[in-house]
């Protein structure tokens, strides 16, 4: 019996415990979990624009940038640049996948989806970065799509 176990290989468990939640990456493609783990564990940290100082100040864009370089990918800075560098999704993004919205009449907004139905990003209404649901009325009206760097 132990030789037909020595052949198995799965995944170790990887997951991460965030404002109560708990999120289990283990079924994620590696660098999709590193940018959807680099991401969550900004949780918290203060909006502030133009940020990109991890756990210390961060935009929407900045967010982006710091969970893809924690994976070892650059991207472009601000969301609309990310927007039209990202291969465009058609269907319903995954973890690691970035939401796009557009939130005025020159102003874009970006997230990083974490599980099926919530992205996180940095809210400029709650001046954090917080989790949101895709399914939100508010974001509903305003999504313009989905891309990815993964």
């Amino acid at each position: 019996m132990a030789g037909l176990m020595a052949g198995c290989s799965s995944q170790p468990e990887r997951s991460l415990e965030v404002a109560g939640d708990r999120f289990d990456l283990s079924g994620l493609e590696p660098q999709r979990a590193d940018v959807v783990e680099a991401a969550l564990k900004q949780m918290g940290t203060p909006y502030v624009y133009g940020g990109t100082t991890p756990y210390r100040a961060l935009d929407c864009s900045g967010l982006m940038q710091v969970a893809h370089q924690a994976a070892g990918m650059a991207i472009p800075r601000v969301s609309i640049d990310q927007r039209n560098a990202a291969r465009p999704l058609r269907g319903h993004p995954e973890p690691g996948d970035l939401v796009f919205f557009k939130t005025g009449p020159s102003q874009y907004h970006v997230g990083l989806m974490v599980d099926g139905k919530r992205f996180v990003h940095a809210s400029t209404s709650k001046r954090r970065v917080r989790l949101a649901r895709l399914s939100n009325p508010y974001w509903r009206q305003r999504f313009l799509g989905a891309g990815s760097y993964l």
